[in-house]
């Protein structure tokens, strides 16, 4: 019959003071004691939830020495893999390094590699033995079509199979490590284990599965460890500079690791008898083919340096590498480095983890805890008071961000009644707050339609919605506040307005109009005084260091709860790539030669060259250090500092002014016209400014003048000789003008010749044609009409000045004006 388990508090302590359980074990086994005691003989599962590092090893142990105590004589050990199988073996194996002392009843120990010997048996038909097996989940597994399993086929030596046997025993307890790996929803796994009808099943586990919360007998969060100084305080390393390529991150954790062997040497300087452990680092890869290339990239120099001492383990991993792996441990093995992607994710228990690199995302709250306790464990089994030693280091450039702001997951409970940290009573993440509107006041604070204030303007305002050149009423609306009046007012009829375009058949004209454009002075490199060179280069004298950030999240007991809060560390130098000055002095030179304003002429070249030796001469570069390096923070700045000076002085030129070309199309139509007009050739007395029409080549149908015997003298002249084929008037609102240094210049006439050439025609009165002013436009607009034919994209033109004596002595034929005003070729 099987033994029933009770709660012994004596017993407890007793094994707790043989086994130096801490209190966090102590108090989980007299947890589960007590509620297997509660079960009355009905299966039960319960789960202890243990931080990473506090000692799940010691609580199993002890666990079946109470089992033992009590009667219990079969109890199974499910672990999740071979790593973890061979370190419970070893655990119980008195000649191991990782054995557990404290039992009064040593168990005997049944493996897959001895469970079908002869000793096996005859232990396994001696019912006062204590007996443990230790199996992988996967070999109690059923057998199908393709896969056997030997402990499900019968053995002459047991007499039956050993899965049978475990099934016919009444007092079969099985503990469960890294129970989350094989809970309810994983049926395989869980039918393998509840088939056996053992009396109940124990998990333990850093990291249970939240389907398990309502299993979970005991809790002690990774927050009260760290508190309690059970294990090591958990450091985020990152680069302030927003650095977070790997190689980087490699070479950070390698000279992470080298200032924590100092301080392991310097722990054991001055405590002689403490064990020598030498601190290990470890890499999680995302893929094998990553791992390899991780473990290549820390076998070069400048990292770990040596491809002896990286240790790759994998899914494909040699035996050799497992058996190195088994002995990380020891103080003669030569490894430095662990590079892995999911096998030592979880259960693997060493003590000399010091740096941890994740190559891959930490995604969820499981997996950022089993890959940092990797690394939790003390080295020398108590704090020492020395920080590089009692903490260890996650190099996490890209996300340390995440990583903070998660920093209370370490005190999340899982167990009923308890909330994770940023969430509500039932565990969803708040809702922000959203102010509800001021009432009266739209909730996007928008105004209504009416006004922004309440009630009633002192004077109303009138909104005008008259349409003007129609017959019919209009419409007045008065804004009274709260209301609108509306008056009807009858509306009075105004003639419509005429407009006129182009003449039948006349042609438009592009006038290339010039613009002046102000534009910087072309730049040349030898407007930088190379004094100012030196002095920029001076700034730079020195070398910038790159600085590792590390934030501890510690922990401490406040009342009933653990607090976590951010506590900044020594700040540790990182190493830079360095550049040699050859690489320097070419970078800056291209840089300078970059810029989009400097010429790639000789002269240009030599000039940056001079600058730069200037700069470098101003850093301190000198004949007799020509083949020194600078750390890549000090030549980025550096370059930066030197484009900087390129920059403000290409930016600081002086400006010219430069003429561009712009198209102009005449006439602008429709414009408004007179729909009275005189007509020109009916008309005695010229009236200034009024328009005429009956025009023959004017391509538009109306002109006014200011001038009777310049303007209107001009234009009848256009319009009756032969030799002329369109005309158009040019007025000082227009389009069409020559700009001047102080203004614009609008000449009288555009005249197309039968030839093809545009004329720009100015009539002068004889008092004023010797003006200053009047020459300066005469002597811009020859100016510019040269540049036209030069540009030869707008034709031929031609400028002519006509002054009233030329235009009397002209005959009234163009010919004859010509000959008269001899304009310039």
């Amino acid at each position: 019959m099987a033994p029933q388990i009770t709660l012994d508090v004596a017993l407890v302590d007793e094994i707790a003071a043989r086994f130096d359980l801490r209190a966090p074990n102590r108090d989980a086994l007299k947890t589960l004691v007590e509620r297997l005691g509660a079960s009355e003989d009905q299966f039960v599962e319960l789960v202890a939830d243990l931080a990473t590092g506090v000692g799940k090893t010691f609580l199993m142990s002890a666990l079946i020495e109470y089992l033992a105590q009590q009667g219990v004589r079969h109890v199974l050990v499910v672990t999740p893999g071979s790593t973890i199988q061979a370190k419970t073996v070893a655990n119980f194996d008195a000649a191991s390094a990782k054995y557990v002392e404290g039992a009064d009843i040593p168990p005997f120990v049944i493996t897959p590699e001895n469970f079908q010997t002869a000793n096996v048996g005859m232990a396994l038909r001696d019912g006062r033995r204590l007996k443990v097996f230790v199996f992988n989940v996967q070999q109690l597994l059923r057998p199908t079509a393709k896969v056997s399993r030997k402990t499900r086929q019968a053995d002459e030596t047991l007499g039956q199979a050993l899965y049978e046997y475990l099934e016919n025993t009444d007092d079969l307890y099985v503990i469960a490590d890294e129970h989350h790996v094989y809970h309810e929803k994983a049926k395989a796994f869980s039918a393998a284990l509840r088939d056996l009808h053992p009396r109940a099943l124990i998990g333990l586990t850093a990291t249970p599965d939240p389907a398990d919360t309502p299993k979970i007998a005991y809790e002690y969060t990774l927050g009260e460890a760290i508190a309690d100084g059970y294990v090591k305080t958990p450091v985020i390393v990152y680069r302030p500079d927003g650095t977070h390529d790997e190689r980087s991150q490699l070479t950070d954790a390698c000279q992470l690791l080298r200032r924590k062997e100092e301080a392991y040497a310097a722990h054991r300087a001055l405590n002689p008898d403490a064990p020598k452990v030498r601190p290990v680092l470890f890499v999680v890869g995302q893929t094998i083919e990553h791992a390899h290339e991780v473990a290549q990239m820390l076998a070069q120099p400048g990292l770990i340096g040596d491809g002896a001492a990286v240790l790759e383990v994998t899914s494909q991993s040699s035996d050799e590498a497992l058996d190195a792996l088994s002995h990380v441990e020891d103080p003669d093995s030569p490894i430095r480095a662990i590079v892995s992607v999911n096998m030592l994710r979880e259960g693997w228990d060493v003590k000399n983890i010091a740096v941890i690199v994740a190559l891959r995302r930490l995604a969820s709250q499981a997996l950022t805890e089993q890959i940092l306790g990797r690394g939790l464990r003390l080295p020398f089994g108590r704090r020492t008071g020395i920080p590089m030693v009692d903490q260890v280091d996650l190099v996490a450039h890209d996300s340390y961000r995440q990583l903070l702001a998660q920093k209370d997951i370490l005190t999340a409970r899982t167990m009923p009644g308890g909330t994770a940290p940023n969430t509500d009573a039932t565990g969803a993440a708040p809702v922000p707050h959203i102010p509800d509107a001021t009432p009266g006041e739209e909730a996007d604070n928008t105004t209504s339609e009416a006004g922004s204030g309440s009630g009633a303007p002192e004077t109303p305002t009138a909104t005008d919605n008259t349409d003007q050149g129609t017959t019919g009423t209009s419409t007045d609306t008065w804004d009274m506040g709260n209301f609108m009046i509306q008056e009807v007012q009858p509306r009075t009829e105004q003639p419509a307005p005429a407009f006129a375009h182009r003449t039948d058949g006349a042609p438009t004209i592009t006038f290339p109009r010039w613009e002046a454009v102000f534009e910087p002075a072309v730049f040349r490199l030898a407007s930088i005084p190379l004094g100012d060179a030196r002095a920029v280069g001076a700034r730079f004298i020195h070398e910038i260091p790159t600085w590792l950030s590390r934030d501890a999240l510690e922990a401490a007991r406040e009342a009933n709860h653990v607090t976590i809060t951010t506590t900044p560390q020594q700040q540790e130098e990182a190493q830079q790539p360095l550049v040699g000055l050859n690489t320097i002095r070419a970078e800056l030179i291209a840089m300078i030669l970059h810029q989009p304003e400097v010429t790639a002429s000789l002269a240009e070249k030599n000039g940056a060259k001079a600058i730069v030796n200037a700069f470098l001469t101003g850093a301190g570069v000198t004949s007799e250090n020509t083949t020194a390096e600078w750390g890549i923070q000090r030549q980025q700045f550096a370059a930066d500092g030197l484009a900087r000076l390129i920059r403000e002085r290409i930016a600081n030129r002086p400006s010219v002014v430069n003429y561009r070309f712009r198209n102009v199309t005449l006439p602008l139509e429709p414009v408004p016209m007179d729909a009275n007009a005189p007509n020109a050739y009916d008309t005695v007395n010229f009236v200034k400014h009024q328009e005429y029409c009956g025009w023959q080549h004017n391509i538009m149908p109306t002109a006014s003048f200011d001038a009777a015997t310049t303007e209107w003298a001009l234009a009848k002249l256009l319009d009756r000789d032969p030799n002329i084929t369109w005309w158009l008037r040019i007025y000082t609102d227009g389009d069409a003008f020559i700009p001047l240094a102080n203004g614009r210049y609008f000449p009288d006439f555009i005249a197309l010749d039968k030839d093809g050439t545009h004329w720009v025609i100015e009539g002068k009165s004889d008092k004023n044609a010797n003006d200053p002013n009047v020459q300066a436009k005469k002597e811009a607009a020859e100016t510019w009409a040269r540049d036209v034919n030069y540009d030869g994209q707008c034709g031929t033109w031609r400028y002519m000045f006509a002054t009233e004596t030329s235009i009397k002595n002209s005959g009234n034929s163009w010919y004859g004006l010509l000959l008269a005003t001899n304009p310039d070729q």
